[in-house]
């Protein structure tokens, strides 16, 4: 190779690495950086989507810790002895207050103290024991309230935020995830918890459980324990939100929660009941027990009758049955189609008004 095809090779080499420089500086300039140093940006990226810092800010402020006093009725004069203590949600700027009835049934005297450092003295609006849920009200100005969204079910596998007051140490944010829904039976037959991860202790019990966007899905109201095991077992409950919202809805209105009652036991079917009865399927309620004063053997209801549909509505199981009648206002007539001995029947049956027992 002689000295001009040498020169040519080397001004050659140089325009072709110009041009690549240009290609790749342009290519930078349209690109964003992360998509080009993928492993450091996304450490630097995942660790903000980890982050739930604005989610804890959005929701904190409006749980306040409930300080639960009991006046010594033999020595008045005494101060006040600490009772309780627990956690509530501010739900509206009227002041209400979501929390637990077993943080308040005892109470004589109930403040409430804010993460601002506003402290109120807070009356009880209404509670419910078989739900464990009570409103209290406060009076306040420019009140924090807890965002929350009554069409938006939690499920399995989203990530959640309890907050609350556990062991009056102050405000803790503790993460899990949602491990179970539709846990019933676990305190009333009436109602479905959450089931989650997210440690709850002595304290927490009143406060919120939120999503990811600070948004109020539970109000936490007991954790799981073994024996004398005051530790955690990775098992806690919370009461839905779209529960707890309408029994404070009601709360609210008459004081208390009317339910409806029927007046009856049940069980589900099983496949041998389902031959032995000759039923179609195993859906329905197999009636097991009739209160003699109740609706039901008024309206001629009988052990080993299968209720298959109420007001219309076909019954799938012993859970759905319930609700529906708890949710029925006393006083209004209801048809149910029943099963008996093969046949089907409509009975009217009169919804009566579920008596709560004494606590």
């Amino acid at each position: 190779m002689n000295l001009k095809d040498t020169c040519i090779y080397i001004v050659k080499a140089m325009t072709f690495g110009l041009i690549m420089a240009a290609v790749f500086l342009v290519i930078t300039s349209i690109l964003p950086n992360h998509s080009l140093n993928t492993g450091l940006s996304s450490v630097h990226s995942g660790g903000a989507e980890l982050s739930f810092a604005k989610a804890v800010r959005r929701a904190a402020p409006a749980v306040a810790n409930i300080y639960s006093l009991s006046i010594d009725q033999r020595n008045p004069l005494n101060a006040s002895s600490l009772q309780g203590l627990g956690s509530g949600v501010i739900m509206s700027k009227d002041g209400y207050v979501l929390t637990n009835y077993h943080v308040i049934k005892k109470a004589d005297e109930i403040v409430i103290a804010l993460q601002d450092g506003r402290k109120f003295t807070a009356e009880v609006v209404g509670s419910d024991p078989v739900t464990d849920l009570a409103v209290l009200k406060i009076e306040g100005d420019n009140l924090p309230i807890v965002p929350f969204n009554l069409n938006n079910p939690a499920q399995v596998g989203d990530v959640v935020l309890a907050i609350g007051n556990p062991y009056n140490i102050g405000q803790t944010i503790t993460q899990g995830i949602i491990s179970a829904t539709g846990r019933n039976g676990l305190s009333s037959g009436y109602l479905d918890f959450l089931q989650t991860d997210a440690a709850i202790n002595a304290g927490n019990s009143g406060g919120a459980l939120i999503d990811t966007n600070g948004e109020l899905i539970g109000i936490n109201t007991a954790a799981f324990q073994v024996g004398g095991d005051n530790g955690g077992n990775g098992i806690s409950f919370a009461i839905p939100i779209k529960l707890a919202h309408s029994i404070m809805d009601k709360l609210i209105k008459h004081g208390r929660v009317i339910r409806g009652a029927l007046g009856i036991s049940g069980e589900p079917i099983n496949q041998v009941v389902a031959q032995i009865l000759n039923l179609p399927d195993m859906k329905g309620v197999l009636v097991t027990g009739v209160d003699p004063e109740g609706p039901a053997a008024r309206a001629g209801l009988a052990p080993r009758d299968v209720i298959t549909q109420y007001n219309g509505e076909d019954v799938p199981g012993v859970e759905m049955l319930l609700d529906r009648i708890a949710e029925t206002p006393p006083g209004t007539r209801m048809d149910m189609v029943i099963i008996r001995e093969g046949k089907t029947q409509t009975f009217p049956v009169i919804i009566a008004e579920k008596i709560n027992e004494p606590e």
